[in-house]
């Protein structure tokens, strides 16, 4: 297995114009979501051998999440489904096209509820990277989950990958800061945007905040800038790698398959440590913006998600 991804995978309801604040949204239309969910299937896209850890209700809306990733090639033997709690719901809006608001409704929601004794060991022992957010660190039984995952596939000499992905409507600022900090030692690649940076190093200072963060023990710090690119940090450097204009419809989801095109480059038929100088860096960013940028095209996230070919053809117009 290239890629396995634990976390939230949700009932996102996406917003029937742009525009419009959440409260004055007319109508909303159901899709697949969750962070970790769709990293799963852009990777799948992107040609990797990927798979899915959490927990969905045991009713309509989380077998058919569960249908939908199995049909995107996403292996989903680590799913678990709870006969008590239902699947989670995101309510989305976007008062402007790079911008959006969430509203989660979960109390609790099924993703929440995996236990460490649910894992699939066997699959995270044969992945090359492990991906997860901090959605599923905010309480128990998913945060003992999600370490004691991180913990199995480390062991077995996997890439781990955490993607902040703060909500502050989940979780008070200081606890959240409390609990990123105390697992940032524990990765190998740490994902962050530009507020969540300024968050954790109390610096919005790319170079200062960025080497902050990497003093804490991992070997990449990506930090994505939305329209304007995004910035890498490893020992040898950092730089910033310009994005490509395209013409945003919906920015929802471009982070998750940014993260994707990542883990691909990084995992992908490769060992993950010889790719972290800053040229070979510089060529894994710019392949992720495309990812993140062919996303922004079309409204929604599983269906707007780029294959290999497509990130390769764009990639090629822009050499020309």
């Amino acid at each position: 297995m290239d890629i396995v991804c634990l976390g939230e995978l949700l009932v996102d309801m996406f917003p029937a114009e742009v525009g419009r604040r959440l409260v004055e949204v007319s109508a909303f239309r159901p899709k697949p979501g969750g962070a970790p969910a769709n990293v799963a299937v852009a990777a799948a896209r992107l040609g990797a051998r990927s798979a899915f850890i959490g927990k969905v209700g045991d009713e309509a809306f989380g077998h058919h999440l569960a249908d939908v990733l199995r049909r995107e090639g996403v292996d989903v033997r680590g799913m678990r489904f709870d006969k008590e709690a239902r699947t989670g719901m995101a309510f989305i809006a976007m008062p402007e096209v790079n911008t959006y608001e969430i509203l989660f409704y979960r109390n609790p929601g099924a993703d929440m509820l995996l236990r460490a004794d649910e894992l699939d060991r066997e699959l995270l022992q044969e992945t090359r990277a492990f991906h997860f957010g901090s959605l599923s660190l905010i309480q128990e039984p998913s945060r003992s989950a999600t370490m004691e995952a991180a913990k199995i596939a480390g062991q077995a000499g996997a890439l781990i990958s955490f993607d902040i992905n703060y909500r502050s409507d989940l979780w008070s600022r200081s606890e959240a800061c409390d609990r990123v900090m105390a697992t940032i030692p524990h990765v190998n690649l740490l994902k962050v945007n530009g507020v969540e940076l300024a968050l954790l190093a109390r610096s919005e200072d790319l170079d200062v905040a960025s080497k902050a963060l990497l003093e804490r023990g991992p070997d990449l710090c990506v930090v994505t800038l939305g329209p304007d690119g995004s910035f890498f940090r490893v020992a040898g450097g950092g730089e910033h790698v310009p994005a490509f204009k395209v013409q945003t419809v919906d920015a929802t989801g471009c982070g998750d398959a940014f993260v994707a095109g990542l883990l691909c480059q990084l995992v992908v038929g490769a060992n993950w440590r010889d790719q972290l100088s800053p040229a070979r860096m510089r060529e894994v960013l710019r392949y992720a913006n495309a990812a993140g940028g062919l996303t922004a095209l079309t409204q929604g996230v599983i269906p707007a998600l780029p294959t290999a070919a497509q990130v390769e053809e764009f990639l090629a117009q822009y050499d020309q």
